[in-house]
């Protein structure tokens, strides 16, 4: 009974690696662009889902036609259409709606650009299917709408989960791991600007693969902390996690080079993306201390039996993200 737990989460993370690639988060990309006093391009990003386009569709604004794009094809991570719309008047105060995405589990980013204005950015989610377009945009609603992004964004990333996961299995004071994950989002907040910002170019495939070695290396560390020897990673983890973090923040930038940022507005969306990021963080080890907490006062302690299996379910996973990104080259 003892290696139950471990066990249980063993076959858990499996099933993860089955199910889930290694970024979980591409939300839908809506970007409406005026061309003339009443004709606007329009181009529409709909995420995968096992190889086919997300059933859903955007409905141009009231007054513009035609209301629905042609067939998307696929540019290899989404499903891509663009055409050109005729509309009567000004779209501000138009409905929009993302028909469908009341049934998904998924979020659009909506971003208009009009000649004479500044663009404006919403953020469509199954609650809130159809929304009028704004007649400007203000700086609080893209930081809610970033924020929102980045803690979602954390929480539904698989392979980042399992990162914070690790951490958490191998560092067992309670401030030294808050500081190893605030050393993280700092690093990844780091990369992330300067990515987002032009600064870097790393393509996608090899980060997605160093990402996987580094939740290995963590799995490693967790099997061989009981050795006596001084390790790094657990007495002083924000070193290994700000390292680890540069490359965690050139995989947030793929994600959010495909969302896009408000011109207007940039520092307020990367600094509301990377708090949401900081926000999903700590939630979920949060959440794991208080599953631990449970099952320490069930009078069952966690042996280091299940630690260790635990470790190698963690390095299972990694290294098939890892054969499976490398494939990618």
């Amino acid at each position: 009974m003892k290696a139950v737990f471990g066990l249980l989460f063993a076959l858990l993370i499996a099933w993860v690696a089955g199910n889930a690639s290694a970024h979980a988060l591409d939300p839908g990309y809506l970007e409406i662009r005026q061309i003339t006093s009443d004709t606007w391009s329009v181009h529409w990003r709909k995420p995968d889902v096992n190889g086919q386009p997300m059933a859903i569709d955007v409905m141009a604004p009231d007054g513009c036609t035609p209301a629905r794009g042609p067939t998307p094809i696929s540019d290899g991570r989404a499903w891509v259409s663009s055409w050109v719309i005729e509309c009567r008047g000004d779209i501000a105060g138009q409905p929009i709606q993302i028909e469908g995405l009341e049934v998904q589990k998924n979020d659009v980013l909506v971003r208009v650009q009009p000649l004479q204005a500044e663009p404006t950015t919403l953020r469509f989610t199954p609650e809130t299917a159809v929304q009028n377009i704004p007649s400007e945009q203000t700086t609080w609603s893209v930081f809610t709408a970033y924020f929102q992004l980045g803690f979602e964004h954390i929480l539904e990333g698989w392979d980042h989960l399992l990162f914070v996961f690790a951490l958490f299995v191998l560092v067992r004071d309670p401030w030294r791991l808050v500081g190893a994950v605030t050393a993280f989002t700092l690093a990844h907040s780091i990369t992330l600007a300067l990515a987002t910002l032009g600064f870097l170019n790393v393509p996608g495939p090899p980060v997605e693969a160093i990402i996987a070695l580094s939740i290995v290396f963590l799995a490693m560390e967790i099997v061989k902390v009981g050795d006596g020897r001084f390790r790094l990673s657990k007495q002083k983890p924000w070193v290994v996690c700000f390292g680890f973090g540069l490359l965690h923040g050139l995989g947030f930038a793929g994600a959010l080079a495909d969302i896009g940022l408000p011109s207007i507005d940039i520092p307020a969306a990367l600094l509301a993306f990377n708090l949401g990021v900081e926000a999903g963080q700590l939630s979920f080890v949060g959440a794991l201390a208080l599953l631990v907490a449970i099952w320490r006062l069930m009078a069952r302690p966690v042996s280091q039996r299940a630690t260790v299996i635990t470790a190698y379910g963690i390095g299972s996973v990694s290294m098939y993200w890892l054969i499976e990104r490398i494939s990618g080259f």
